[in-house]
């Protein structure tokens, strides 16, 4: 039974949410502020992560950034009441690997704990992959990254997005199908998430980042991963 962490602050939120997740029979536990959630998360594993944006003592984008820093790769909903783009994109470059609106529908919600949870079990993904590209080695499967013998700290986001260009090197991919296929969304981000993760990924793996030789900008369009 799949164990899941709700993390949230407002009282009939929180049960609603313990409700419903409990009746599709996942094992739920709680927490009402930031720091119960670190010490909970240090404490005990979890297989997903319900993370409200508005927390008190620690906010959820200080939590998911610590949970990340701390190498764990547990899959991160975040809860926002915002509708600043800002704060999706901030929560997806720390490494949260959803998130969503309030408010929002019960079923919409756990469409997407399945999904991640499918996910994480890698029971809808492709068999796993392990890339050579240069002196950076990358295995997707155990999400470690190494270059020139260093280990690289990179998100999840960031693999996935590695591992799609990987799966089609030498080919053009366009920003709006990142989009798509690595966040699930068409149009309700914009496509300078995609830029701004790039412009960190070629910090992490190239050896000149300002003169990158792998992740090639296809000016108009998208990117290339020359290999």
């Amino acid at each position: 039974m799949p164990k899941i962490l709700v993390v949230e602050d407002e009282p009939d939120m929180l049960r609603g949410l313990k409700d419903n997740l409990e009746f599709e029979h996942y094992d739920v536990d709680v927490a009402r502020d930031g720091a119960i959630a670190l010490n909970k998360i240090s404490g005990s594993p979890y297989d997903l992560i319900i993370l409200d944006i508005m927390l008190p003592k620690v906010s959820g984008l200080d939590v998911c950034k610590r949970v990340r820093d701390q190498g764990l790769r547990t899959p991160i909903i975040m809860l926002t009441a915002r509708s600043e783009e800002i704060d999706k994109v901030l929560g997806l470059e720390l490494g949260a690997d959803d998130y969503v609106t309030k408010p929002f529908g019960v079923r919409e919600l756990l469409a997407r704990v399945k999904a991640l949870l499918r996910r994480a079990e890698g029971t809808d993904t492709a068999p796993s992959e392990r890339m050579t590209l240069g002196s950076l080695v990358m295995d997707f499967a155990s999400y470690t990254a190494v270059r020139d013998g260093t280990s690289l700290s990179l998100t999840p986001k960031e693999f996935e997005i590695m591992k799609y260009l990987w799966q089609h090197r030498n080919k053009t991919v366009t920003r709006d199908e990142l989009l798509t296929q690595v966040w699930g969304y068409d149009d309700s981000i914009s496509t300078r998430t995609v830029d701004n993760f790039i412009l960190k990924l070629r910090q992490k793996i190239e050896e000149d980042p300002a003169a990158p030789r792998h992740i090639i900008t296809i000016h108009g369009i998208g990117y290339k991963l020359i290999a």
